[in-house]
């Protein structure tokens, strides 16, 4: 086939070279952004009169056609292409004639693929954060339906203090709520029209940048056509808030493990995102959340090629660049596969309450509670701290929990002990008297859960 750049050298390279050199097997997803970006260079250049009008209508006709032909089946992508914008001229000069090859005026393929994947990275962003808005919105149903559900809290993976379940799960809502905002943030940069750049230093022809980046929902141009052809900073940008997500993520379902395990029985998952074993029956393996865990390597893996891919280029644009495309479009499919299942296995997920409240009460979480109600009797707080470990001590000997120790034992260490210390040390009145903002208190979810719902809508 011949190349469509043949003129200084004869255009025909080796076969291995092409298959090398080709990227039309990934870079064919953008075909709808090409084209659409095609329409657009058209119509400026009739409006700059550097084409006629007649042309522009043929050309937009033709390009309409392919793109018609493309999401009906009815035109299949020519592998053998170098990549999609050769193959859309190709098939348009195929159509139309001659006039097919004056769409190339006053660009370069730099400039046009530098479109295409601002386009294309722009239209995917926004599939990201409705995604993720998806899991925010499984994230405070559960909150809703367990702002009462008390749970231990955690630190150093040990029992710490209560909280409730509804609680938890705000946690996770906030972090995805940044992601949601850093993605939107990410846009703002990349909605940026390089076109018009051409290869390196801009066109001889009087073309009108702005009209053309107006017509393709740009914010604006680069100014710099040295930067506007090499620029794959949004790319970087897009995957790094890509990779925090899926960081929150992997958090999220290795916690979804451990609750899920016997050991913690917290939660019960669906068949629908479980797993069997192929000789234990009585498994129920948490695949889908250790998977969503498992491919955030993979992430940061696209992440670090493209970083690592970008870091000695000169100025300005070099093939290498071409690595830019298959690790973000896979860390953009892994994420948007991985909110999926994440939103499904929450919506579906049941809540085991009861052994929650046992391993809260099992793990003494409200001792800092019993040294505070000392405290407010007016003992000194190291003084209050020492009788209450020494109590848990005398707890744990027994076989017993703080909640069901007499009264005339916790008087042993302390005459100020009396019968009020047990509503202070019920685990629901723990909850409860947490009344800072932000904190576990049912109110105090009820205002996060609010104050979500109002940032999402």
């Amino acid at each position: 086939m011949a190349k469509m750049w043949a003129g200084r050298t004869d255009g025909a390279t080796d076969k291995l070279a092409d298959d090398f050199n080709s990227s039309i097997h990934f870079d064919c997803r953008m075909y709808k952004q090409d084209i659409q970006g095609s329409i657009a260079h058209a119509a400026m250049l009739a409006g700059c009169n550097i084409i006629s009008n007649e042309d522009a209508d043929t050309l937009i006709a033709g390009l309409e056609g392919i793109l018609a032909d493309l999401e009906s089946g009815a035109l299949q992508f020519d592998m053998q292409c170098e990549d999609i914008h050769m193959f859309v001229e190709q098939v348009l000069t195929e159509r139309i004639g001659d006039v097919g090859k004056k769409l190339h005026t006053a660009r370069s393929r730099n400039d046009q693929v530098a479109l295409d994947i601002r386009m294309y990275l722009r239209d995917e962003a926004d599939q990201i954060i409705a995604l993720t808005k998806q899991v925010i919105v499984a994230l405070t149903e559960q909150a809703e339906q367990n702002k009462a559900t008390i749970m231990p809290g955690y630190t150093h993976l040990q029992r710490a203090q209560p909280i409730t379940f509804g609680h938890h799960m705000m946690a996770y809502a906030m972090m995805l709520l940044r992601d949601v905002d850093r993605i939107c943030d990410c846009k703002k940069r990349m909605n940026m029209s390089p076109i018009g750049c051409c290869a390196l230093a801009g066109t001889t022809y009087a073309t009108d940048r702005r009209s053309e980046a107006a017509a393709l929902g740009f914010d604006g141009i680069c100014l710099n056509s040295l930067d506007g052809v090499s620029d794959r900073d949004f790319c970087v940008e897009l995957m790094s808030a890509i990779a925090l997500l899926q960081m929150h993520m992997s958090r999220l379902s290795e916690e979804i493990i451990l609750w899920s395990s016997w050991e913690f029985k917290f939660v019960e998952l669906s068949d629908a995102f479980t797993t069997g074993s192929s000789i234990m029956p009585q498994k129920k393996n948490p695949d889908m959340a250790e998977l969503i865990r498992g491919k955030t390597g993979r992430i940061y893996g696209d992440l670090m090629s493209l970083l690592t891919a970008l870091k000695g280029l000169p100025l300005a644009y070099n093939k290498d660049m071409q690595e830019d495309k298959e690790c973000v479009f896979d860390a953009v499919d892994t994420i948007k596969m991985c909110l999926g299942v994440m939103s499904g296995m929450l919506s579906t997920m049941s809540v085991c309450a009861d052994n929650m409240k046992k391993a809260a009460q099992g793990g003494f979480i409200n001792a800092t509670d019993l040294a505070d109600y000392l405290v407010k009797k007016g003992m000194p707080f190291r003084s209050a701290y020492k009788i209450s470990g020494q109590i848990v001590a005398r707890c744990i000997a027994d076989k017993t929990v703080l909640e069901d120790l007499p009264l005339e034992v916790y008087k042993e260490y302390s005459d100020l002990f009396d019968n009020d210390l047990y509503n202070e040390i019920d685990l629901t009145t723990c909850v409860e008297k947490r009344i800072s903002e932000g904190g576990t208190s049912i109110q105090s979810v009820e205002k996060q859960i609010e104050y979500v719902k109002a940032q999402l809508n």
